[in-house]
């Protein structure tokens, strides 16, 4: 007999099966074990006479592993509604003490990350994001890019030297990379429309619901692309990945409680406002904020109060924005970038076209206090061939936090990497 998966099981109902996976739970009764098992699909509950076997099942435990051959039976009261009886059961391997019980706390559970990861919400959730994931890659993929393989190690800064991780470089300093951007801007010389989904790095001591220092970076880069065009890019990829895991993954947003019709509804256009006018829908609701600083949390929220769907904001002011981003020609006081802000969430995207004018970068980066000697690569890109340029970084788990709805951003990633965790 082969082996079947638990999901497989309760779909298809064969009479005789072969299973195997952990110990979900259990309740021993006199003459029965009532055993919960779990695999990656699913759950499945089976029914352990005691006097067919030994003394040896009475060892069995919370997340031991077992295979297991029976008989299934439709049983309404059971998981799923089906249960097997069991002919057969063999230990794989025992589980004595699992030091997780009911009520744990937080920070246990982080202390036992890689056990509590067996969790179901978390097994669902994982799933969710590989599915992510996938559609992301699709979606590019669909549209003629190219996936491309940027360096995690680099000489220079993208987002600031102030967040970046230091490293040992041979005798050398170098750092962990903030985004693979400045790269991909080199490739579209070549390639013209790229992407990557790679690990990125910020050394920033914050201890929120949504900051991570390492996470997944879905980022593309498109030549001759101007900024209208990258809003257009962004709400369709946004809408795509809501569309495909909705239809994909509607057993798992349900187990975590999101009802996939939500999903389904976000599609362009996207509401937008500029940053200005932020500032003063802010200002009518009560929030005191002067024009140039940045927006937090709070505003975040106050301004996507009520939309079903994500909200962009353009034109931030030139001194709170990355070197990179275009000045707006029109208003050098503003860039010709985007935060793409997920009710209650706070941003999943920031994006902009890339400044062009060689002079414009030097002056931006010897403000912000760089060695342009570590950007000679970089302004190369303007001097040989250079054309309008646009893209946007997007963070895997800040959209996997907004689609499960997570109260924490640490559940979208297996080993979250935050200011006090760096273990297991």
């Amino acid at each position: 007999m082969e082996f079947l998966s638990l999901r497989e099981v309760i779909e298809k109902k064969p009479r005789e099966v072969k299973i195997r996976g952990w110990v979900y739970r259990i309740r021993k009764l006199k003459n029965k074990i009532f055993i919960v098992l779990r695999d990656s699909s699913d759950i499945l509950q089976c029914v352990v006479e005691k006097e067919k076997f030994g003394k040896e099942i009475e060892k069995i435990e919370i997340e031991s592993s077992l295979i297991i051959e029976g008989k299934t039976r439709e049983e309404k009261r059971a998981p799923n509604g089906v249960e097997i009886d069991v002919s057969k059961i063999e230990i794989v391997g025992l589980s004595k003490d699992f030091p997780i019980s009911k009520f744990q706390s937080t920070e246990l559970l982080l202390d036992y990350r890689h056990l509590w990861i067996r969790s179901r919400r978390l097994t669902e959730i994982m799933k969710i994001k590989s599915s992510l994931l996938k559609f992301s890659r699709e979606f590019f993929l669909e549209r003629g890019f190219y996936e491309v393989t940027p360096p995690i190690i680099t000489a220079s800064a993208c987002e600031g030297g102030a967040t970046q991780f230091e490293i040992k470089y041979f005798d050398e300093k170098a750092y962990l990379n903030q985004s693979a951007q400045l790269y991909l801007e080199a490739l579209i010389f070549s390639l013209e429309k790229v992407f990557s989904i790679t690990p990125s790095f910020r050394a920033e001591p914050h201890r929120t619901s949504r900051h991570l220092a390492e996470y997944w970076h879905i980022e593309p880069e498109v030549a001759w692309m101007d900024f209208n065009e990258l809003l257009k890019l962004e709400e369709e990829f946004i809408s795509y990945i809501c569309q495909k895991i909705a239809e994909n993954n509607e057993k798992e947003l349900k187990f975590i409680g999101r009802d996939p019709e939500d999903l389904f509804k976000v599609k362009p256009p996207f509401p937008k406002i500029t940053y200005d006018e932020a500032i003063e829908k802010l200002k009518k609701l009560g929030i005191k904020i002067s024009w140039g600083k940045d927006l937090r949390t709070i505003e975040e929220e106050k301004l996507t109060q009520g939309l079903n769907k994500p909200l962009i904001v353009t034109h931030y002011p030139r001194e709170i924005k990355a070197f990179y981003m275009k000045d707006d020609r029109k208003n050098p006081k503003v860039v010709l970038c985007n935060d793409m802000i997920a009710p209650g969430y706070g941003e999943i995207i920031g994006g902009s076209e890339r400044e062009t004018d060689i002079e414009i970068l030097k002056e931006k980066l010897l403000k912000a206090g760089e060695d342009l000697k570590n950007y000679e690569w970089y302004l190369d890109l303007r001097r040989y061939g250079n054309i309008p340029h646009s893209g946007f970084g997007a963070g895997a788990e800040r959209i996997l936090r907004w689609i499960c709805k997570l109260d924490h951003i640490r559940d979208a990633i297996p080993f979250p990497r935050t200011l006090r965790r760096k273990y297991p």
